[in-house]
């Protein structure tokens, strides 16, 4: 037996070398649209990659590396959790999503962090980049030399939120160095990847990574969306002491990357006995970098063809089977043959369905402006940023509110002062004027307030009834 296990390894290796091949020339070419890695934490060694060293738009997991130089600078003291920022007019306009905090405004380093995690605020990231370096130049210069330092040689800079930037570029192989370096340079900073929720005011917004608080075990890290990359995901989840690191990019909605990330983990932590079978990949550091352009996504992400604006909370749930570019269903077609050459069947758990499910409950982070409260000053803290949430969205949505209904109530309101004036046999012609001439947007409405308050006179109202009605009508019409 032990003299027949070489020559069936070479078989079997022949005909998965033979059937890799056909599934290659098979596979629908929507796939290398889409880059995906799984790694082990602790080791490196790469479980999975498709795509994995083509450069890729970063997006909003660009505010990893900006949290990872946020945090170093807080561990080597130059300064400190509790330190105040405050927020620029350059913060202050960024593109949302966003706290749409005033300049001037201050929030410490913690809350700051909490907010851009979470929320994926994009003036948080400039605040954070201001407050360390200055400017948002010099915070991307250091962002770019520690990516040097750790190994990402597919990756550039230029700002610390992601939004699009020519020369804004990473990929999958550069992600997953940088959460590993995460976990191994700062754990006791780590919370911060793995946040449920955060409450600001009355206002509570959830983590856009959908797999925390769903799938068992996640524990970070962070999702980016722009068009240009479609839905983005570095996520980690640990079971059993063992921690893996999944990444992936160009998803078609925010539900179809935590499937996705999701399947791979669950993958990873399934037993496999057929590892003997399979070439090693190596570890992630030496997975060799692609020259190339980043694939742009665009059209398809944000294209005629797509049902509604995308965002990176977006929800929508991956359609079984097919869909753009790289949203085919990650239980069928290429996906289902990537099961079958890795030795492995499909997770017992239906993945889609976990994602659609509520979070579990959880307790929101308080954040807030202004200096580190604790006790009743926090409590007074949460209220005063909830009063004025209160006091500033009134006045920009309730007046094109208010305006509709007492449009609408003004012609109702005139009748009654005609009928009135109709009781007063003396002054009628005169009251029935006046009315009109308030209401009247126009010359002609009078004309059928006038008609409208003489009911006695037959020939009076049958002959304006057919002209003016439609006159009168306009006012309600145009409310």
């Amino acid at each position: 037996m032990h003299a027949l296990r070489p020559l069936l390894r070479k078989s079997l290796f022949n005909l998965f070398a033979v059937t890799l091949a056909c599934a290659a020339m098979l596979a629908p070419r929507t796939a290398s649209a889409e880059a995906l890695l799984l790694i082990e934490a602790d080791s490196g060694k790469v479980l999975q990659a498709e795509n994995a060293t083509l450069p890729w738009y970063p997006a909003s997991v660009t505010k990893i590396m900006t949290a990872y130089v946020t945090l170093k600078a807080v561990k080597d003291g130059r300064l400190t959790l509790d330190t105040l920022l405050t927020v620029s007019p350059t913060a202050a306009s960024q593109s949302p999503s966003k706290m749409g905090f005033r300049p001037g405004t201050q929030v410490t380093v913690d809350n700051a962090l909490k907010m851009m995690m979470v929320k994926s605020a994009n003036d948080m990231a400039v605040v954070l980049a201001e407050g360390v370096s200055g400017s948002v130049d010099g915070f991307s210069a250091v962002m770019n030399d520690t990516a040097r330092k750790l190994g990402m040689a597919q990756t550039s800079y230029v700002n610390p939120n992601g939004l699009p930037a020519e020369g804004q570029i990473t990929s999958a192989r550069d992600l997953g160095i940088l959460a590993r370096s995460f976990l191994r340079d700062l754990p006791e900073y780590e919370y911060y990847m793995h946040i449920p929720a955060i409450r600001f005011g009355k206002r509570v917004t959830g983590n856009f990574n959908k797999l925390i608080g769903r799938y068992p075990g996640a524990d970070g890290f962070k999702t980016g969306f722009i068009c240009a990359s479609g839905y983005n995901l570095v996520a980690s989840a640990t079971r059993n002491g063992r921690r893996l690191i999944a990444v992936v990019l160009g998803a078609n909605s925010g539900t179809a990357r935590a499937v996705k990330a999701a399947q791979l983990l669950e993958r990873g932590f399934a037993p496999d006995n057929l590892t003997w079978l399979r070439p090693s990949l190596g570890t992630v550091d030496n997975l060799v970098p692609v020259d190339a352009t980043p694939p742009n996504l665009r059209d398809e992400m944000c294209g005629p063809n797509r049902k509604r604006p995308a965002s990176d909370d977006d929800d929508a749930l991956i359609a079984a089977g097919g869909g753009a570019t790289g949203s085919g269903s990650a239980t069928g077609g290429a996906a289902q043959f990537t099961f079958f050459t890795a030795g492995l069947q499909p997770p017992l758990m239906k993945a889609s369905e976990l994602m659609a499910s509520a979070a579990a409950p959880t307790e929101p982070v308080l954040v807030y402006t202004g200096p580190t409260r604790t006790g009743t000053a926090l409590i007074a803290a949460v209220a005063a940023d909830a009063d004025q949430q209160a006091a500033s969205k009134p006045r920009a949505k309730k007046p094109r509110v208010a305006k509709k209904p007492d449009a609408a109530d003004k012609p109702a309101d005139k009748p009654k002062d005609t009928k009135t004036a109709a009781a007063k046999p003396a002054g009628a012609k005169h009251a029935a004027t006046k009315p009109d001439a308030v209401a009247k947007p126009a010359e002609k409405p009078s004309a059928g307030g006038d008609q409208a308050a003489k009911p006695a006179k037959p020939k009076a109202a049958t002959t304006p009834a057919a002209t003016k009605p439609p006159a009168a009508a306009k006012p309600a019409n145009n409310s």
